[in-house]
């Protein structure tokens, strides 16, 4: 068995009540986790996400990206 890399970007929301928060991908490289948050944010930001942190197998490996509200 091959086990691969796994990142996934954690979506906050300003409350933890919002509903219908999106969820992210899961990624088998950093680069291509970090070229999906580029490519979205404005779409996550205007969905109520307010920051995102990178994680790799569950553990935070990044600071919290704050998602500037449009």
């Amino acid at each position: 068995m091959v086990l691969r890399p796994q990142w996934e970007w954690r979506l906050d929301a300003a409350s933890p009540e919002s509903p219908g928060l999106p969820t992210s991908p899961v990624f088998t490289t950093r680069y291509d986790a970090e070229q999906w948050i580029g490519e979205h944010w404005r779409s996550l930001a205007g969905q109520g996400v307010v920051a995102a942190t990178l994680l790799h197998h569950g553990e935070p490996v990044a600071a919290t990206l704050p998602l500037p509200q449009a």
